[in-house]
């Protein structure tokens, strides 16, 4: 009887212990990932076949190395049209401000000085039949025809006396600016062709390893498609999902401790982003009755002892701060 009730009255002191000793060994927050580089897709410029590949999967590449190269005939044959397009706009332009030829202007005045003429001798010969009218020596109808050829005559003159005019006073400012128009059009369509060719030899962008080439030797991709994609950057980041009820203990700029599959020791990391927008947690990511939560998308930043870990490998994130 002693002893039964010895441990009724221990039992509330064994529970406050196991209730302390559960405080003190509790696990700090945690959330799930992958470790991820930055990845790179170079798309096609243009629906080129491939006609050299200078790199495999796998390989590691410097910013500025060549990947592969699309063929550039076509796109050569268009730059070359183009520099003809912009030569020949170029002329017009050239044309239009030097003016008229010195050799034009007089033969529009000899042209003005011909019809002036046509057109004294027209109205000499109607003045001649209009007196003949009134004693009917003249037909009314030859008298009309006269007269016709006398206005006729001076409309001509007075038509060249404007093309003499038109070319002594040359191009006008709106001819000038539509030619120096067409010319700039001309020289941008160059440049874009040019630009162009240089996109037909696919270089990286940055150093880092070749992950996928979708497109062999001699395929024809279409325009925007994949050619190459690198994973870029010499340190890899964890990618990870912070649950719900975690998010308002997690800040950028935290560090935590990133425990990767296959090493014992976690890296010290550190939070470089956290988004504002809470979206449902991938699968992989999962943990208990988090799976109807939501979850914040974060990167983790890592130190220079992680540069060999391959991207892809999961992930385990301490949050030791939000744990306090």
């Amino acid at each position: 009887m002693k002893t039964t009730g010895m441990i009724h009255r221990l039992a509330p002191l064994v529970a406050g212990l196991g209730l302390l000793l559960g405080a003190c060994t509790k696990t700090p927050p945690e959330a799930l990932g992958t470790l991820e580089h930055d990845r790179i897709t170079l798309p096609a410029a243009a629906a080129e076949r491939i006609v050299a590949v200078q790199v495999r999967e796998g390989e590691q590449v410097q910013a500025g190395q060549l990947l592969l190269r699309l063929d550039p005939a076509h796109t050569r044959a268009e730059l070359a049209a183009a520099e003809a397009q912009l030569r020949q706009q170029h002329e017009v332009l050239a044309e239009l401000e030097a003016g008229p030829r010195f050799e034009n202007i007089d033969q529009a005045r000899a042209n003005l000085a011909a019809a002036q003429a046509q057109a004294r001798e027209a109205r000499a010969y109607y003045a001649r039949l209009l007196p003949l009218k009134s004693q009917s020596y003249v037909a009314a109808a030859d008298l009309d025809r006269a007269r016709a050829a006398a206005g006729n005559a001076d409309g001509q003159a007075a038509a060249a006396g404007a093309a003499l005019a038109a070319l002594v006073h040359g191009s006008r400012p709106q001819q000038i600016a539509q030619a120096q128009a067409a010319a700039a059009a001309a020289a941008a369509q160059v440049r874009a062709q040019t630009v162009l060719l240089d996109k037909l030899s696919v270089v990286a962008p940055r150093g880092g390893w070749v992950d996928s080439i979708p497109y062999k030797l001699g395929d024809q991709a279409p325009v925007g498609s994949p050619l190459a994609i690198l994973l870029a950057g010499d340190t890899p980041y964890a990618r990870i999902y912070v649950p719900e009820q975690q998010r308002a203990g997690v800040h950028v700029g935290d560090a935590v401790d990133v425990y990767v599959a296959g090493r014992a020791t976690p890296y010290a990391g550190k939070v470089r982003m956290l988004r504002s927008e809470p979206a449902f947690t991938p699968y992989y990511a999962l943990i208990g009755e988090d799976a109807a939560r939501l979850s914040y998308l974060a990167e983790i930043a890592l130190g220079a002892d992680a540069d060999a870990l391959p991207a892809g490998l999961p992930v385990r994130v301490e949050f030791a701060g939000a744990a306090k």
